[in-house]
């Protein structure tokens, strides 16, 4: 790029009797600050350049949000699940690899409802749980001794690094959320218009090991409120 960017240290005799001193030690900041811009405005003009340079295509390929997807998601495995209720499991979700939306990729596999670590390795481990819950009571003493309603959502690793079997009490929980649907209130018809909906989200990376095991815990009487439409309720795991 052609141009140059002069620093001019010239002071006039006349001006210079009239204000105060300038010490060498100002005179060199000033030289630094203008020669910093002057830097500023070469790169930024190459910037500009480079830009005109590319083509249309090249400019989308390396926008923001989908490119930084493609470098986080590209190759590696990954697993989504999707939820319903089942009657037959009394403490989670069951979740299911083969319908809507749920895919796997790589070696993560869903295994007696579990999701299985290929590998060891960075993880981001996420889960949501939707439900629609009634807030009516038709009993009033129940109603204002549990004044609110609670959803949660747990999800729990077994490793070989801290269990000895496959014992619940083996299972360490690595994500836990919970929050307040809505406030009971007492109700000659429990099954007027008092529903609720409220979803419980969470997701964090985490160091996991071959062999590791994920599982959801849920209670029971949650999962008789639990939302399994397509995508309200899910699981997952990708490599990082």
């Amino acid at each position: 790029m052609e141009g140059e960017c002069k620093v001019l240290l010239e002071v006039d005799t006349d001006a210079r009797k009239q204000r105060t001193p300038v010490t060498p030690g100002s005179k060199m900041t000033t030289a630094l600050l203008v020669f910093t811009l002057c830097l500023a405005s070469a790169a930024a003009a190459v910037l500009v350049l480079n830009r005109t340079n590319q083509g249309p295509g090249q400019d989308e390929d390396n926008s923001g949000l989908s490119h930084t997807l493609r470098q986080i998601s590209g190759g590696k495995a990954a697993i989504h699940l999707e939820g319903e209720h089942n009657p037959a499991r009394k403490t989670s979700v069951e979740w299911r690899d083969e319908v809507d939306q749920s895919h796997s990729k790589g070696d993560l596999k869903l295994i007696n409802n579990e999701i299985v670590i290929p590998r060891d390795g960075l993880y981001f481990v996420y889960s949501q749980a939707s439900f629609q819950v009634n807030c009516n009571s038709g009993d009033a003493e129940d109603a204002a001794s549990q004044p609110l309603v609670h959803v949660s959502h747990t999800v729990k690793r077994w490793s070989s690094s801290f269990a000895i079997d496959d014992n619940d009490e083996s299972y360490k929980t690595i994500l836990h959320s919970i929050r307040t649907a809505c406030q009971m209130k007492a109700s000659s018809d429990v099954d007027e218009a008092g529903g609720w909906y409220s979803t419980v989200y969470m997701g964090a990376v985490f160091n996991l090991d071959k062999g590791d095991k994920l599982r959801t815990v849920m209670e029971e009487k949650m999962l008789l409120s639990l939302e399994d439409d397509e995508g309200k309720t899910f699981f997952g795991v990708f490599a990082l």
